[in-house]
């Protein structure tokens, strides 16, 4: 759900950073165009994000062919202070569907 500041501005709850954290623990074979179309940004944003939780270590780059693949250290902290003694794989758990 998107919701609107008084500005008429969108907004959402859950960062891009979160939304590709998420798409890739479901999906760790997905291309980066497959990740972004997802989460609804460019390859270009997508790119970014993704070199952001590679450099913080929440993501893992392997080189497999022509192609990159992501996986999720579950063990990184959340970043924000109020929720800082989490761990990102809590969130992930959460918010990823149970078989």
């Amino acid at each position: 759900m998107t919701g609107r500041n008084g500005n008429g501005a969108e907004w959402h709850f859950v960062t891009s950073h979160a939304l590709l954290l998420l798409e890739v623990s479901r999906a760790p074979e997905s291309t980066v165009r497959e990740l972004s179309g997802r989460v609804g940004l460019t390859e270009r944003q997508a790119h970014r994000v993704l070199g952001d939780l590679v450099a913080e270590g929440y993501l893992e780059r392997e080189r497999v062919g022509r192609r990159n693949r992501y996986r999720v250290n579950g063990s990184g902290p959340m970043r924000h202070p109020s929720v800082r003694t989490h761990h990102v794989g809590e969130l992930l758990h959460v918010l990823t569907p149970q078989a």
